[in-house]
């Protein structure tokens, strides 16, 4: 890396900071909990405290002292004078802020604006319980009362926040939390990607001017669409009601913020690979996409071909291309570009099956994998388009098998240098460092995206990245006390990528827990629903679609429709009406106890898959429910009442150059309070399932 990306190891750079608008990802405090104390207060540590005399004045400035001093569960990171006066230096003397002095009236305390104060509050607290330990080793980031998070750092001996503030006495216990001093101001970013950009040219000067150059800086620059009304609707089956989501204020509105992910090459990058400006870029780009018509289906079946003229701002351009497949729709730090090993206590990732997710472009009808391969070192490393052999085909019963070299190691994002995190935080997204040229080229339809591909709920509906839903967890403090069951609710018209057919549907994300689920979590429903959603945007072929459910007495009685658009028009039929109360061992399922049978269940799986089921996935049905995996667990999957079995809904030719949705209609409308799940979809080409080679692995 250059200077610029050196720099970013030894200090984070401070934004210009605004007024943020909230997230709706923490609860504000409930001012009728307020109680008389006996015991020492946050507040009443706090100012006690010489050292920490200025910080208290930025809480008494926004009642925030009050939230200090009343019932709840904090905890606080408070910053020693030095540090509060450090940064209100760097914001009065930022020229580069977009508001003189960042709307500071004076190089002091005093001089603060309301809104500068109470961001720095809520940015320094959070409800969430971190004690030393559990910050020391963890990648798991602070979600802050600001709605934005604050990542860990600690391989230096000590807890780092931010990159930059470190924790200088912990653990100090109040009656309503704790507090942390730390010996800096805890910096958050507030910039815009221009801005970004801008401030790290020595990294990304030729990126960046491809960006303008395309357009594409203008189109990342949205924000927001808007608060979206949430509906609450009342389930007989579940104690309660669904409580809508932390931060849905009194008006009953959530917000839906827009953001989006940038995996750009350095500088130092291009020029490795002889690409020393920007017309380079261009001469590259116009190389490495002239012929893509013959392997990018979307392009042939619109009939368009590749412009190597200087409209770089038509979608058909070939920088525009380049640029294009280098976002992603969904704002993401390198934590959750995948749901990694050791960010899970659930039924997630036995041994061999590796954290991957799929991804949708601003390249027109295109994907990119994240992988998170078992088997490179111990950092945790992260792939774009990785690719071997035979994925999701095995040779070895009961392993993902032996048959797999891996023909091209993918685009590495960088993510830490000397333990530092380098990637790059705007206000609407992150900017990810990667090793190496990232295209779409042929190995990407032909090779990487030719396997099972199992896409998620959260990879299917991009809000719930970006807004920091899919991140919330049972244990991490942000689920209220009276939230039912640990689902968050969602306004009905939240997703781009959903429409309703009527008005009677109730949406919600169930958060990472205890749900035998793909990466422990997935997505209900409830009411009369009528509603379709896009599926993501595979290469043209005939893929065997699969849904995955859990089998009970209060499920759903529901039909599937395959279409090329949200109209209801275009939708067919796909499957037969499929009723999720009927028992596994129904013989219309027929669904077997593998571990007392001597192949394993492989007849039984071959009789199943005919009758149109398939188990589910061994990655998090093949753990025992106490202890989680161990190597003496001999058994396939588990047995009893909360298995999950895969439906075949059957197979269909997809098209890349066409939108495709599935419709899920409900045939028992009066039992609207029945729930359906929506955990993941898997897009199989046939290839992978009709392949005479090998079998398709249980993982």
């Amino acid at each position: 890396m250059k200077k610029n990306l050196k720099e970013i190891m030894q200090h984070v750079v401070l934004g210009t900071v605004g007024l943020v608008t909230l997230a709706a990802c923490n609860p504000e405090p409930d001012e009728s909990d307020l109680y008389t104390f006996t015991g020492e207060t946050i507040e009443s540590f706090i100012a006690k405290d010489e050292s920490l005399t200025a910080f208290n004045y930025i809480l008494s400035r926004v009642d925030f002292d009050k939230t200090m001093a009343t019932y709840g569960s904090y905890t606080c990171f408070a910053p020693v004078n030095s540090g509060v006066y450090a940064y209100i230096d760097s914001l009065y003397n930022d020229n580069e802020a977009a508001i003189p002095h960042n709307g500071m009236t004076a190089n002091s305390l005093e001089g603060l604006t309301d809104s500068l104060c109470l961001n720095i509050a809520k940015f320094h607290i959070t409800t969430t319980y971190r004690n030393l330990v559990s910050m020391t080793g963890s990648t798991t980031p602070i979600y802050t009362m600001l709605g934005r998070v604050i990542k860990i750092s600690s391989e230096t001996g000590q807890v780092v926040l931010g990159g930059k503030s470190t924790i200088i006495s912990s653990d100090n216990e109040a009656v309503n939390g704790l507090v942390h001093i730390v010996d800096h101001v805890v910096p958050r970013t507030d910039v815009s990607f221009p801005t970004l950009f801008e401030r790290h040219q020595d990294d990304f000067s030729i990126f960046a001017e491809a960006l303008e150059l395309t357009g594409l800086m203008d189109s990342i620059l949205v924000e927001t669409r808007g608060e979206m009304e949430f509906r609450q609707m009342a389930r007989e089956n579940y104690s309660g009601n669904l409580y809508p989501a932390p931060g849905v204020g009194s008006t009953g509105k959530m917000e839906c913020k827009e953001g989006f992910t940038i995996f750009a090459e350095s500088d130092e990058v291009f020029e490795k690979n002889g690409i020393n400006n920007i017309n380079d870029l261009i001469a590259y780009a116009n190389k490495v996409y002239a012929d893509a018509p013959e392997w990018y289906d979307y392009l042939r079946e619109k009939k368009m071909s590749v412009s190597t003229a200087d409209d770089y701002e038509e979608r058909n351009n070939a920088l525009n291309m380049f640029v294009a497949y280098h976002i992603v729709n969904a704002k993401m730090s390198d934590d959750w570009l995948v749901y990694e090993k050791g960010s899970n206590a659930y039924w997630n990732f036995a041994p061999d099956a590796d954290p991957h997710d799929y991804y949708e472009t601003m390249l027109p009808h295109t994907m990119m994998k994240i992988w998170e391969p078992h088997d490179v070192g111990t950092g945790k490393s992260l792939f774009i388009n990785r690719y071997q052999t035979f994925n999701t085909l095995t040779n070895t019963l009961a392993s993902p098998g032996t048959n797999h070299q891996v023909e091209k190691k993918g685009i590495g994002i960088i993510r830490r240098v000397n333990g530092v995190d380098v990637s790059l935080e705007a206000d609407n997204g992150w900017i990810h460092y990667i090793d190496g040229i990232l295209v779409y080229d042929k190995d990407v339809p032909k090779k990487v995206l030719n396997e099972r591909m199992r896409v998620n709920c959260t990879s299917l509906f991009p809000e719930l990245i970006t807004n920091d839903i899919r991140s919330i967890a049972t244990s991490d403090g942000r689920i209220p006390s009276g939230f039912d069951g640990s689902r968050h609710g969602i306004p009905a018209k939240y997703f781009k990528n959903m429409i309703h057919y009527n008005n009677n549907v109730c949406l919600a994300y169930c958060v990472h827990g205890a749900w035998r689920c793909w990466e422990s979590d997935q997505m209900q429903f409830w009411g009369t629903y009528d509603l379709a959603f896009k599926l993501p945007p595979v290469p043209s072929g005939t893929y065997e679609i699969r849904v995955v459910y859990a089998p009970m007495s209060y499920g759903s009685f529901m039909q599937y429709y395959i279409g090329t658009s949200s109209s209801v028009s275009s939708m067919l039929p796909i499957g037969l009406p499929f009723d999720a109360t009927v028992p596994v061992e129904d013989p219309r399922v027929g669904l077997t106890n593998a571990n007392e049978e001597e192949d394993m269940g492989i007849a039984s799986d071959i009789a199943m898959h005919n009758r149109g089921f398939m188990r589910g996935p061994y990655s998090y049905c093949g753990h025992a429910e106490s202890t989680g995996w161990t190597t003496t667990n001999n058994g396939r999957f588990e047995w009893g009442t909360s298995m999950t079995v895969r439906y075949v809904l059957g197979r269909v030719d997809l098209y890349q150059g066409n939108e495709n949705w599935l419709r899920i209609k409900t045939l028992n409308s009066d039992k609207s309070t029945n729930p359906v799940g929506l955990d993941f979809v898997e897009l199989v080409p046939t290839s992978v399932v009709d392949n005479q080679q090998y079998a398709e692995d249980w993982y």
